[in-house]
């Protein structure tokens, strides 16, 4: 496909479809938006079939110079690649979602996802400095729309609360790119990853971002506007804020703040780990007493987004491969479950876990989708949610003992409050009239629960068909980050064996000699 713009065309189909979707009625706008995401679909799935595994680490590259120096440039790796086909693959089941709850100014809400669409494909392709940047805040404001418009009662707090946590880190983020394009003479992105930027400056540089990335995340104690934000958005806002855009806080560690920093990424690795600690302990804890069966999901999310910064910050190849496949595993299945929520929901209209109970009875293939993304949850072997973990686990084991310790214990937590949850609302005596003479899946929600099942079992049972395209850009993270390591408590067992070992022969050789 050389020469041909597939990105810039990805891109485009839904821009173009969300100015047609403002100007149609609720049913043409709705099949309007669903055939923009299929044909963006089909572009991932030709994006992802064309990528060269053992090729160049940028593919797919376009440039056109703008104005005053700003260039159009797109292109992606393998990390790229599966986050927008992550994008992709979720937008039309977004919009399925959507097909019936959405009454009032139905234009305007398939644009805004549409327009949500673009600008995340946009982060995803991005090298420009400021082209990424510009893609990366605009995306606050379709997002914000939703929440605010369409969200639940009190989504006026929450939209703002939204825009203004997400807001305030990236200002200080855009100060550190002016100085970082002044100081490299360039805003090429592929070109800042391997700029050694002073020691002292990334210091600064490192936090400016960090201010950005963590509240994208979000880590804790900035994550309290995600269960506000997931609570009041429609089911299509809370798939696509938990399956997209808290990935852009893990694409930015990977694509700014290690490669670029790597120093003090190492200075800083301990305060991560330390956040994340405590974010994987407590938000499982608080998961635990949840009455809304969506603030419970969205609890979980933070305590898997922190398992995903502990792995990140490992400097090493299992830990980075392990979040990579924590993030999309998560986007997948937290998707899939906000999804459940949205199906009960759109019968009962309530997310209060003892509206429901005894829901196998009268709902079994709900009952079952819903088993299958709950244990994914929690890592069962098979899924998609115990590749990552196991790797990431790995990864931190060889950094430090106590941070796996800590992370294990977070997944007993989170296998304790998803079950707990599961019980509640499937199992159990039939309390509610109403309750009970719910309708199991119909035809559309079969459309969007089976491809999502079939990807999160594929990733589980062949994960390498998603760790392949990453592999070579994985590594290449791992050589930069090398020099800076940071020495774990498994690195000091292990310098601590080797001299006794070495003294043990010495000792040997000796007495050999005196012999």
């Amino acid at each position: 496909m050389s020469g041909f713009p597939i990105l810039s065309l990805m891109l485009l189909v839904p821009l173009v479809g969300a100015v047609a979707v403002l100007k149609a009625g609720r049913e043409q706008a709705r099949m309007i938006a669903l055939v923009a995401t299929l044909i963006d679909a089909v572009l991932g799935a030709m994006l992802w079939a064309k990528f060269d595994i053992g090729g160049a680490q940028w593919q797919f590259t376009e440039r056109a110079a703008l104005f005053a120096g700003f260039e159009w440039k797109l292109g992606i790796d393998g990390i790229a690649l599966l986050l927008i086909a992550l994008t992709v693959f979720l937008m039309p089941i977004c919009i399925g979602a959507s097909w019936n709850s959405i009454e009032k100014r139905a234009g305007e809400y398939y644009a805004a996802f549409l327009l949500m669409e673009t600008l995340m494909i946009g982060v995803f392709a991005a090298q420009d400095l400021f082209l990424f940047y510009i893609m990366f805040e605009a995306g606050l404001i379709p997002m914000y729309l939703i929440i605010g418009i369409w969200g639940g009662a009190d989504r006026i707090y929450a939209s703002y609360k939204f825009f203004l946590y997400t807001l305030f880190g990236s200002v200080l983020m855009l100060i550190a790119m002016f100085w970082m394009a002044n100081a490299a003479g360039t805003t090429d992105i592929p070109t800042l990853m391997q700029y050694n930027f002073p020691v002292h400056a990334q210091t600064w540089l490192w936090l400016a971002f960090f201010a950005s990335f963590a509240v994208k995340m979000p880590m804790w104690p900035v994550h309290t506007w995600l269960p506000d934000a997931h609570v009041q958005a429609p089911t299509a806002g809370s798939v696509i804020l938990a399956g997209v855009l808290l990935k852009m806080g893990g694409y930015g560690f990977i694509r700014f703040s290690l490669p670029m920093f790597p120093e003090a990424s190492a200075q800083f690795a301990p305060l991560v780990w330390g956040l994340s600690m405590a974010a994987v302990v407590i938000t499982s804890l608080i998961a635990l007493v949840q009455h809304d069966i969506k603030k419970l999901i969205a609890y979980s999310s933070v305590a898997h987004m922190a398992i995903v910064t502990i792995g990140l910050f490992a400097f090493n190849q299992q830990g980075l491969e392990g979040s990579m496949l924590i993030m999309l595993s998560h986007g997948l299945v937290a998707g899939a479950l906000f999804l459940a929520v949205g199906v009960i929901y759109d019968r009962l209209h309530t997310r209060e876990i003892d509206r429901y109970g005894g829901l196998a009875i009268n709902m079994p293939y709900y009952a079952l989708f819903f088993l299958l993304f709950t244990m994914a949850s929690i890592g069962l072997p098979g899924t998609s949610g115990f590749v990552g973990e196991f790797l990431s686990l790995m990864g931190v084991y060889q950094m430090s003992s106590w941070v796996a310790l800590v992370c294990t214990t977070g997944i007993i937590l989170g296998a304790a409050y998803m079950l707990y949850l599961y019980r509640r609302v499937v199992f159990g005596v039939q309390k509610n009239e109403d309750a009970a003479a719910m309708p199991d899946l119909d035809g559309r929600e079969w459309a969007m629960m089976v491809p999502l099942a079939i990807v999160v079992l594929w990733m589980g049972v062949y994960p390498e068909t998603f760790l392949a395209p990453m592999r070579k850009d994985i590594a290449a993270l791992e050589a930069r980050l090398a020099p800076a390591s940071p020495k774990g408590d498994s690195d000091v067992k292990i310098a601590a064996v080797k001299p006794a070992a070495e003294g043990s022969h010495a000792e040997m050789a000796h007495e050999g000699e005196a012999h």
